[in-house]
């Protein structure tokens, strides 16, 4: 049993729970800086997560692909300690494409079957991304190249107010993410966003006028603070809703509050995309277990 769980593909996750009418549930974490750190996620908030039983999670990659060997090191210990697919995040900064066949290889050889394929942020998150010599422009090549290579279920970006480099606007951003789906993505994970409406006109966009055909998770971060909500958002360029705002002004100073509203305002977010036909939910834990747990329990979604 464990074995075929670790050999699922999350298109093929996706498949059998739309046939159950039922949501996909996933957690992405990202590699801490130090052991303390790790320890924290891997033996206090990963466990407190997975007894809320969610379908796969996802572990990021570092700006300039600076965490690969702790990426690859977190993604191999939940698989063999919890039996959960783990989606590997993948970037083209930084790296040749023989360099990224290597990775792809080490993750195949630890049976790794999901990756995310990411163009990615240059090193320290900042400036211009710039190609590798040897390497690659668009993430479109890096889909192409797992295709390929065979074996893996290809997720990708989407951005549903157009990604933030994309000076020609959002319907040419996504175009581009038509491109990647068109060069074997099986599966969107999107971008974070408070708007609902800017996640239906993205999907129906996609669907409808580009011909998409593939599942498109909205990806969700209950705000833990207004500090924070506020820097995160101006670097993916999300924009947050007016009310949202006014709601956050009045509880800067109080971080516990700013919490309590997020997990209220990610349950009814979330509430109304299920309903409306997302065909689930990605929750951007920020490797922190209280908000997501109770975002789940709110939607009656925690087993």
């Amino acid at each position: 049993m464990h074995n075929r769980q670790l050999m699922q593909f999350i298109r093929d996750i996706y498949a059998a729970k739309a046939d159950a009418h039922q949501p996909v549930i996933s957690f992405e974490f990202f590699p801490p800086k130090t052991d303390e750190g790790d320890r924290a996620l891997l033996e206090k908030t990963i466990p407190a997560l997975l007894r809320l039983k969610p379908d796969f999670c996802s572990v990021t990659y570092g700006a300039g692909g600076g965490t690969r060997d702790k990426t690859l090191m977190i993604v191999d210990r939940i698989q063999r300690e919890h039996q959960l697919p783990t989606m590997l995040h993948l970037t083209c900064v930084n790296a040749t494409r023989e360099q990224l066949r290597d990775v792809i290889e080490q993750a195949r050889s630890l049976g790794v079957k999901n990756i995310l394929a990411l163009r990615g942020d240059p090193p320290g998150g900042n400036g211009e991304f710039k190609m590798t010599d040897g390497g690659f422009e668009y993430s479109h090549q890096l889909v192409a190249l797992l295709r390929e290579l065979g074996g893996f279920s290809i997720g990708t970006a989407g951005f549903p107010e157009g990604h933030i480099a994309c000076k020609e606007g959002k319907h040419v951003d996504w175009e581009h993410l038509k491109k990647k789906i068109d060069c074997g993505a099986d599966f969107v994970v999107t971008q974070l966003f408070y708007n609902n409406a800017d996640y239906f006109e993205f999907r129906d966009h996609l669907t409808k006028k580009l011909g998409a055909s593939v599942p498109i998770f909205p990806g969700i971060l209950p705000i833990l603070s207004a500090g924070q909500i506020k820097r995160i958002s101006a670097l993916c360029g999300a924009k947050l809703p007016s009310r949202l705002v006014s709601c956050l002004e009045k509880l800067a100073d109080n971080d516990e509050a700013a919490a309590a509203y997020g997990i209220d305002y990610a349950t009814e977010q979330c509430a109304e995309l299920l309903r409306e036909g997302a065909p689930g939910l990605h929750m951007y834990t920020l490797n922190k277990a209280p908000s997501t747990i109770q975002v789940l329990k709110n939607l009656a979604l925690a087993h």
